[in-house]
């Protein structure tokens, strides 16, 4: 698996279904109760039975749902350390550390021939669809290639289905070698980020190559103190722009429970 991702929401999932186990062993029960009088257990009872336990495992799995915030973190530099892959780690730990689970993608990681061939059923490819359309919001690094941003990552970009991105709240992510390059992100992959229906694309974050340093891994990488700053600021609208799309998660959620039951 190429993808570093959490288990929280598959526990909190498994312990709903165990939630409802008992109703569906109450069944099973009755029915050999039922056995043994000698008469077949009234349907009306069976099928409201089923029902309450069919309508608690999706109640339990909306509350498990809907208090979970997921983020995709997807690295568009080739090279295996990036200043942008740095910004991101950074980035990541902040979310983490405010209770965001995050999915950690890397453009090196995947088969070039399913990008340069557009392999739409590469188990890759759809893994990675599927990681984008789980998540509340994308967090996009990538460095500035001759005033746009990675070609790797349009690529990849492009194997997206249509509307991929809508209800998403996206932050985007970018290096450079000067300040030249720093409109990149506004005239090059916001254009594209919003073809794919991103419902908020927050104002990007552009670094210049001397503010950021690494050493053998991006993990380890350091920022200045400016860029810091910059960056905690724009994480701190992502995570509102997260907050409330879990907010709408919940009236939505709300909403159905009582159509349910």
């Amino acid at each position: 698996m190429f993808l570093a991702r959490r288990t929280t929401r598959n526990c909190c999932l498994s312990n709903s279904r165990s939630t409802v186990g008992w109703l569906f062993v109450s069944i099973a029960t009755q029915h050999r109760l039922y056995e043994k009088r000698a008469s077949p257990m009234p349907a009306g009872h069976h099928r409201t039975l089923r029902r309450l336990a069919h309508k608690l495992l999706y109640r339990h799995t909306l509350i498990a749902r809907k208090s979970h915030m997921l983020v995709v973190s997807l690295s568009g530099s080739p090279s295996p350390k990036s200043r942008s892959g740095v910004v991101l780690a950074h980035a990541s730990r902040w979310l983490q550390s405010h209770g965001v689970e995050v999915t950690t993608l890397r453009i090196r990681d995947f088969n070039a021939e399913d990008l340069l061939f557009a392999r739409f059923d590469s188990p890759q490819v759809l893994e990675f669809i599927e990681a984008v359309r789980q998540a509340d919001g994308l967090l996009i690094g990538t460095p500035v290639y001759k005033a746009s941003f990675s070609g790797a990552l349009k690529t990849l970009l492009d194997l997206l289905p249509e509307r991929a991105l809508h209800g998403k709240v996206v932050l985007p992510l970018a290096t450079g070698g000067s300040i030249a390059h720093m409109l990149a992100v506004d005239y090059a992959l916001k254009p594209v980020l919003s073809a794919l229906k991103s419902q908020e694309v927050l104002h990007g974050i552009f670094a210049i190559d001397t503010q950021i340093s690494y050493d053998d891994n991006e993990e380890g990488g350091t920022l200045d103190e400016i860029l810091t700053e910059r960056l905690h600021e724009g994480l701190e609208h992502f995570h509102q722009g997260l907050q409330r799309r879990l907010q709408a998660r919940h009236k939505q959620a709300g909403g159905h429970l009582q159509l349910a039951l």
